[in-house]
């Protein structure tokens, strides 16, 4: 019984209307399971819960309805489904991901092994606040990263090679924020309008458009609930190592500095944000070119 009392202080053990009962949350970065995962997920839902399971906004699976006199053993059966209990309180909850390259024709990069990745670095790290993150492929940000503490977006600079260009227009009705034009026979980026979604780049026929800076873009700060805010960019980066470092570093920062009792987004200046970002820029931001002599 002192194992099972221990689990019910877990973050993933969430204790019900019905105090005799507690929902089981599972830990599913980016949630990705195998059909064998699933199909035992529901055994033991049958075997422990009230036989449902429910798929949570975060991407992850809660068991209604277990007895506490079961904790033990159903946290042995989801361990050896890959599936263990997650998180809920305050703490690094599960971390969600959209499909990324490996199926979005939007995508600009690979998510899941990212998420996973992410998740071995900082899941479940105890903090004053619960600390939700989200990654998405590109600008389009299905599951709204700048709603979320820590948000991930890849993204694409395009690149026009003068000459090149056929004037067929098709990037030009592809593009959702009218950032380009015909002039002259060839298409224009205006820059001020464009949000390096890369979709200019995916939708040419003749592949004449580049990437010119493909990257991920990492904010901070964003909150749901009943007065959503967008998060604040914090850097860009180019490779995986260096989101992963800059996320674990985000984590540090808010475990030694951040208030219990309020979400990050209200309390960012008062811990020092501007001064964390200037360290983080300036370690991670985009390297200016050496001048040529």
């Amino acid at each position: 019984m002192i194992q099972d009392r221990n689990l019910h202080a877990r973050g993933g053990i969430i204790t019900e209307r019905n105090a005799d009962y507690a929902t089981v949350r599972l830990r599913i970065p980016a949630g990705v399971l195998s059909a064998a995962q699933t199909r035992q997920l529901a055994k033991i839902s049958e075997k422990y819960g009230d036989g449902s399971l429910h798929l949570t906004m975060r991407q992850t699976v809660e068991i209604p309805h277990v007895d506490p006199d079961n904790f033990g053993k159903i946290a042995k059966a989801l361990k050896e489904n890959g599936t263990p209990i997650g998180a809920e309180q305050n703490e690094v909850v599960n971390i969600m991901a959209c499909p990324g390259t490996e199926r979005c024709k939007y995508a600009n990069c690979e998510t899941i092994d990212l998420a996973r990745k992410i998740d071995e670095r900082v899941f479940g790290k105890e903090l004053p606040i619960r600390l939700r993150i989200a990654i998405s492929s590109c600008t389009y940000m299905c599951n709204s990263p700048l709603l979320n503490d820590i948000g991930i977006i890849g993204r694409i600079r395009p690149l026009r090679v003068p000459g090149l260009c056929t004037g067929c227009g098709t990037c030009v009705e592809y593009c959702k924020q009218c950032a380009i034009a015909l002039k002259n026979g060839a298409s224009v980026l205006d820059d001020s309008r464009c949000v390096q979604c890369g979709i200019c780049v995916h939708s040419c026929p003749y592949h004449l458009l580049k990437s010119e800076y493909a990257h991920y873009q990492i904010m901070v700060g964003g909150r749901r609930g009943a007065a959503p805010a967008a998060g604040r960019e914090l850097v860009t980066v180019e490779t995986e190592e260096e989101v992963v470092e800059v996320v674990d570093r985000i984590v540090y920062w808010i475990y030694r500095t951040a208030w219990s009792g309020r979400l990050l987004a209200d309390q960012m200046d008062e811990i020092g944000y501007e001064k964390f970002a200037e360290e983080i820029r300036k370690e991670f931001g985009p390297k200016c070119p050496e001048t040529e002599q």
